[in-house]
């Protein structure tokens, strides 16, 4: 059991770090006018800020600890979605270019939702 989550963190760590990489060069590619850098700071802080939560919480030192780091992820990954929206809805980066990166960010935040239901539902057991 410990070494399928184990797995699944590591999964997890390398497909959120691509995902911020992939933001990362979008942010570069962004035009140089003060909508586009604006909205694309806000995309880089809270894109990035998914997977450095995320490491945090695998090193959590406490249940609550964990439970509030991934609480954070899931919180920056909807933001982040935001601003992919926006940069999408705006025209300043056209909408086809973002889907590949819409869908990622909506199936990212999807796996740690269920895996903070689970971990609840877990909590919950052992306290019973």
């Amino acid at each position: 059991m410990m070494e399928k989550y184990v797995e699944f963190r590591k999964e997890m760590q390398d497909r959120i770090k691509k995902y911020a990489l992939r933001i990362v060069r979008l942010f570069q590619s962004l035009p140089t006018t003060d909508e586009a850098r604006i909205i694309g700071k806000q995309l880089l802080r809270s894109a990035t800020s998914v997977g450095a939560n995320y490491r945090a919480a695998c090193r959590a030192r406490s249940p609550k600890e964990f439970y509030s780091k991934i609480s954070i992820v899931i919180e920056e990954a909807d933001e982040a979605m935001f601003w992919l929206e926006l940069l999408a809805e705006s025209n300043i980066v056209k909408a086809t270019l973002l889907q590949d990166l819409l869908v990622e960010n909506e199936e990212i935040i999807k796996i740690i939702v269920s895996a903070r239901k689970k971990y609840q539902e877990n909590q919950n057991k052992q306290n019973n």
